[in-house]
């Protein structure tokens, strides 16, 4: 018996499991099937409304800039986020439908970059699985329509998200990914964003886009 097996037999003798593994594995694998719910705090929102409201209030106080915008002015709302910045009007995409369909204010689309950043883009564009009112945070899936690089490299990111997405909760958000893909479909990554990078490891001081965008702009799809 080596020196592992050794410790690790000891480690069961002591939580009284004994040569279980196979009941341990079981129990593990009956826990994972259920996908069992956890705590869900009351948040005091009583409609989708109030969800909406909380979300982006939160989203604020984590230095996001949100708007809320009919789906017809999505494209005016991109547009003039980047004019009230100077910052470029070119954007890098995925290949998400949501964002080919965007009606742009007539003669003023931007330049629209497709696929995974490289990490030279200024400005990128994503569209969101869900928000969570909880905590103002946005739900991103990785893979081609919207890749996770767009969401960390570029200085500023703009994302969509529909207001009939934002769930009050996160035990909503993992149980509609759940719904939506089935166990053996998941998405690589789930990328949980809650406004800008930022850093304070250094003596304390807040560093905004220490590790990410500078800037965090979120724009709210009412219908």
């Amino acid at each position: 018996m080596s020196g592992r097996d050794d410790i690790l037999r000891r480690i069961r003798a002591s939580l009284g499991s004994g040569d279980g593994e196979a009941g341990r594995a079981q129990a593990v694998a009956r826990r994972l099937k259920r996908h069992p719910r956890g705590i869900i705090p009351d948040t005091g929102a009583d409609t989708g409304a109030d969800t909406v409201a909380r979300f982006v209030d939160k989203a604020r106080a984590a230095a996001a800039t949100v708007e809320t915008v009919r789906s017809a002015n999505v494209g005016k709302a991109i547009v003039d986020f980047l004019r009230a910045h100077n910052l470029p009007q070119r954007l890098r995409a995925g290949a998400d439908e949501r964002l080919r369909r965007i009606a742009w204010p007539k003669g003023g689309e931007p330049e629209i970059l497709a696929g995974a950043s490289d990490g030279d883009d200024v400005t990128g564009l994503s569209h969101a699985f869900a928000g969570v009112g909880e905590t103002g945070t946005l739900v991103l899936l990785s893979g081609a329509d919207n890749p996770s690089t767009v969401n960390f490299l570029p200085e500023n990111h703009i994302v969509i998200v529909d207001a009939a997405d934002i769930a009050a909760d996160y035990e909503t958000v993992w149980t509609r990914l759940r719904r939506r893909f089935g166990a053996s479909k998941m998405p690589r990554t789930v990328n949980l964003v809650t406004g800008p990078s930022r850093s304070a490891d250094i003596e304390q001081t807040l560093i905004m886009g220490a590790h990410g965008p500078v800037r965090l702009h979120v724009i709210v799809v009412t219908g």
